[in-house]
């Protein structure tokens, strides 16, 4: 059974509905916001509540005791308003203003929202300055309930950033680093050191959490370029001008040799790390989940494991070569770590579950079977991209005795499954991972089991 090292999360359902409540009063007051949730039901698979940034209400007593019982808690104040946030869940922010009606707006978190606007023929004054850390839109008001369509980048700030022309260049020059960067050198070691020099690059140009969040915004992207599942929900939701706001954690794979480097890389960005797992005896695995406290951006990061290694600090002491490669490390094997040439192995994404299975299935993509299956949480993968694996890579292995020679006919033939993309549905807050089904899955995602 898959143990958590740390501690587990629990579930809040009263704060959830607390939260749902005002939503559903404001979708009640303002068609606008009702209509923008039926829309991405139909055509997006997900529900508006998993889009949320944050609402905004006034002050009450009752209001604010009901905050208080159902575990929020002040996180900042400014002169006329208070953030509130729940640090045992996955929801959204509370704004409580000074004053003003009892529900005051609901904002919308996408990736543009020049695509937002441009997606519906609508005008808007945007504030903030493009590539900036915040930025605002007021879409609709309505019965004095707004919708705000809002854009972050490493930040909780509910004030709009200005910034001049250096900041616009150097955030572009940052991405294009980032992106520019070799994944594929022969000398994965030396791959490895250039990206870290790489992230020291774009940490001193636009500081740790702009640079986080440039480094995922980029991952995604060369996920995305290689995942098919992907490449057809981002459609779905582009259409929306919605774009991947509704990320739930990036998965990387890496190889043990690699492992503390990775986590190194992400601790210069910023990411602290949270609850370890462990797969239990015979799985083989472990990984380490990590968050950015101002980037709304969760990791979680996959390694080969042996049972007496559970109790050392496998995210910053370089781990042994192993006789025999696991699920992760002959994945990393064949295709490459996440970081490098490989890519994320997955990205997880809020959806109605059900809904998301039934309507990529009438695209071509098909799902497997569930791994959690709970009230609270439901997570599958789509069925694998497969990838070609190189004759360099494949004759490595061999002379390592890796893999048989069978095997690697196969993998020159067929390819090996590479990257997912999964479909994830979280209720009542519960902000934690499956505690005893996700052995099975990467056990299903061996590419052994695939030839």
């Amino acid at each position: 059974m898959t143990e958590t090292l740390t501690f587990q999360w629990q579930r809040h359902p009263q704060a959830e509905a607390l939260l749902f409540n005002i939503l559903d009063e404001s979708c009640r007051a303002n068609p606008f916001i009702a209509n923008l949730q039926q829309e991405l039901y139909q055509k997006t698979s997900t529900r508006l509540f998993d889009w949320l940034d944050h609402l905004t209400v006034g002050y009450s007593d009752e209001l604010e005791k009901s905050l208080e019982k159902s575990g929020f808690v002040s996180e900042a104040a400014s002169a006329s308003y208070r953030i509130l946030h729940h640090p045992g869940a996955q929801l959204p922010r509370i704004v409580v203003k000074d004053g003003g009606a009892p529900i005051i707006g609901v904002a919308v978190n996408v990736d543009s929202i020049a695509d937002f606007l441009m997606m519906r023929g609508m005008a808007g004054l945007i504030e903030g300055t493009p590539l900036s850390a915040y930025r605002r839109c007021c879409g609709s008001v309505e019965n004095e309930i707004g919708l705000w369509i809002v854009e972050r980048r490493g930040s909780h700030t509910m004030e709009p950033v200005h910034t001049d022309a250096q900041a616009i260049a150097r955030y572009l020059q940052a991405t294009e680093l980032w992106r520019t960067r070799p994944r594929d050198m022969e000398d994965e070691d030396e791959a490895m050191s250039h990206t870290l020099s790489v992230a020291q690059q774009v940490i001193d140009l636009v500081g740790e959490d702009l640079a986080a969040w440039i480094v995922l915004e980029c991952e995604r992207k060369y996920w995305q370029a290689r995942n098919t599942a992907g490449q057809i929900q981002k459609n779905r939701q582009d259409r929306l001008g919605m774009g991947w706001a509704n990320h739930d954690h990036h998965t990387f794979r890496s190889s043990r040799r690699r492992f503390s480097q990775l986590i190194r890389l992400f601790e210069m960005l910023g990411f602290y790390c949270r609850e370890r797992l462990y797969a239990g005896k015979q799985a083989g695995w472990g990984a380490q989940v990590m968050e950015h406290q101002h980037c709304r951006l969760v990791l979680f990061l996959d390694v080969d494991l042996l049972p007496d290694e559970v109790d050392v600090d496998f995210r910053h002491q370089p781990l042994p070569e192993l006789d025999r490669l696991g699920t992760v490390g002959l994945w990393c094997a064949l295709h490459g770590d996440s970081i490098l040439r490989a890519g994320m192995h997955h990205l997880e994404a809020q959806f109605l579950f059900d809904d998301l299975q039934k309507d990529l299935s009438t695209l071509g993509v098909g799902m497997m079977e569930p791994f959690s299956n709970f009230s609270f949480l439901r997570q599958a993968f789509t069925k694998g991209e497969m990838w070609t694996v190189s004759p360099y890579r494949l004759e490595k292995l061999l002379s390592a005795g890796k893999i048989t020679q069978e095997q690697a006919e196969k993998f020159r033939l067929h390819g090996a499954i590479g990257s997912h993309m999964e479909n994830l549905q979280r209720r009542e807050g519960y902000k934690g991972f499956n505690q005893s089904n996700v052995s099975s899955i990467i056990q299903k995602t061996d590419p052994r089991g695939q030839v």
